[in-house]
């Protein structure tokens, strides 16, 4: 292995293969680290499963105002709807969890569309009773017409 200088800058060769010296300084550099990158509020916080309860303590940075004792200790309290205790994809199961009504909502537009497809297919059949009912009026009509 020979070390060479190319445009000022070492380099080793090997075989086939060039290896900068330079590139490995950057990064061994305590240059190029930003200060205070990082947020100073960064504690233990509880997160909590709102469909099952389970509580999760973690580390966050998360503001919020409910507490919760756990273990004798009081920690900031974080409540979510869905973790990985809950959701069907972790859990394997095959549950729907509604928080907001959405599966209620989209159930009861379900049934007012069947509803208004079923009244529309009535009123159809309504309509062309009386189309029939009035043809047949008419062909009666000219039926007992006397001709003179």
């Amino acid at each position: 292995m020979k070390a060479l200088l190319l445009n000022k800058r070492p380099y080793y060769v090997l075989p086939y293969v060039c290896i900068d010296l330079s590139l490995t300084d950057v990064y061994n550099s305590t240059s190029i680290m930003k200060k205070d990158l990082h947020p100073k509020n960064y504690r233990p916080v509880v997160f909590q499963d709102l469909n099952n309860g389970t509580t999760f303590l973690t580390r966050s940075t998360v503001v919020t105002e409910d507490t919760i004792k756990l273990d004798g200790a009081e920690y900031p309290l974080v409540k979510v709807h869905i973790s990985s205790t809950s959701h069907p994809f972790f859990t394997g199961e095959e549950r729907i969890i509604d928080i907001e009504g959405r599966v209620d909502k989209f159930k009861a537009r379900a049934a007012a569309g069947a509803a208004a497809k079923e009244k529309r297919a009535a009123a159809a059949v309504k309509q062309a009773k009386r189309a029939a009912a009035k043809a047949e009026r008419a062909a009666d009509t000219q039926t007992t017409k006397p001709t003179e």
